[in-house]
């Protein structure tokens, strides 16, 4: 099969198509004859050799997966419901940047009605991560303010709607004016230029003083103390990413005194039962909002396979606002 895969670690030109063997797909696993590949942060981090495949997993980058389920597990599909000839978009460890991709049937969902496998693949990475880390972890409640850092990006775009349709406030940041304005347009209540503008006095500001309940961050660095100035009493800051940097310095003192909770996740490394519990919930509150068109996926633009090395630079340019996707 043809297969992306990386060279050596550097820049977009060190992915080149490749050929490899059909994988097989292995006890609770089907096999998914991929018609689209999503594209994603953690695919240009383990490009360049900082975020590297877990133990077990294809060397293959590539995170999301949408496609036919060719084979599989017999039992496994049963109990899932699942069978050969179903469309489904997956969440996967590796492999994703090829022609066939194993994927746990737990971490399969069925393409949501009316939707292309262009669109279908967008979507895993995207929405397992905001459920897992806004819903869970940030316990998002309706009538609550979300603050979301990076609004135009594919989390950023996801966790808008999301957030939304569950009843609550959305500010987002964003770098630029036009990528504000497509803040706005998708639902956000208020879209802030963070090269212009204070974020965190912005907040509070829009909040009358009060701060935001839930967080989404995806800087950490010198962002985590601004962040914890415009957070509400009993707020949640939950970090996914450091684009910023490791380290933080902030009050201590405040985070005890307004009983705050800074905690973060990354969803890769976690087991198939975790990434399965997710599935089950975005089935049931997620699924039905894209059939009937609620929400829907935010694409920027699609590639063929072979130009993954100009998907990575546009990603890398930040001059999109929400997916990218690889079509087979």
């Amino acid at each position: 099969m043809r297969a992306i895969a990386i060279a050596q670690p550097g820049g977009p030109e060190v992915l080149v198509e490749t050929q490899r063997p059909v994988p097989e797909a292995g006890l609770g696993e089907v096999l998914v004859r991929v018609a689209a590949s999503g594209v994603n942060r953690p695919d240009v981090l383990q490009r360049k050799g900082a975020y590297p495949a877990p133990a077990g997993a294809s060397d293959l980058p590539g995170l999301e997966v949408a496609g036919v389920v060719e084979a599989g597990d017999a039992a496994a599909m049963a109990e899932a419901g699942l069978k050969v000839g179903d469309r489904v978009c997956a969440l996967v460890a590796g492999g994703g940047y090829a022609q066939w991709c194993v994927a746990p049937v737990g971490q399969c969902l069925p393409v949501p009605a009316g939707l292309t496998d262009i669109e279908a693949a967008s979507l895993p990475e995207t929405f397992f991560t905001v459920w897992s880390n806004v819903f869970d972890r940030g316990r998002l409640q309706p009538g609550e303010t979300l603050l979301v850092q990076g609004g135009a990006s594919g989390i950023g775009v996801t966790a808008i709607q999301l957030a939304k349709a569950w009843g609550a406030k959305v500010i987002v940041t964003a770098g630029t004016d036009d990528k504000c304005q497509a803040c706005l347009a998708l639902g956000a209540d208020h879209a802030i230029n963070y090269r212009s503008s204070d974020f965190s006095a912005e907040v509070l500001a829009l909040t009358q003083g009060q701060g935001a309940q839930v967080i989404l961050d995806m800087v950490a660095g010198d962002y985590v103390a601004r962040e914890l100035a415009c957070l509400a009493d009993d707020g949640r800051l939950v970090i996914i990413a450091v684009q910023g940097g490791v380290k933080a310095e902030f009050n201590a003192g405040d985070v005890l005194r307004r009983r705050l909770t800074i905690t973060g996740s990354t969803l890769r490394p976690r087991p198939v039962s975790f990434k399965a519990g997710i599935a089950q919930s975005l089935r049931q509150h997620v699924w039905p909002l894209l059939a009937s068109g609620s929400i829907k996926p935010v694409i920027e633009r699609t590639f063929p396979a072979a130009q993954a090395s100009a998907a990575h630079a546009l990603m890398e340019s930040g001059q999109h606002v929400g997916k990218i996707v690889l079509q087979w």
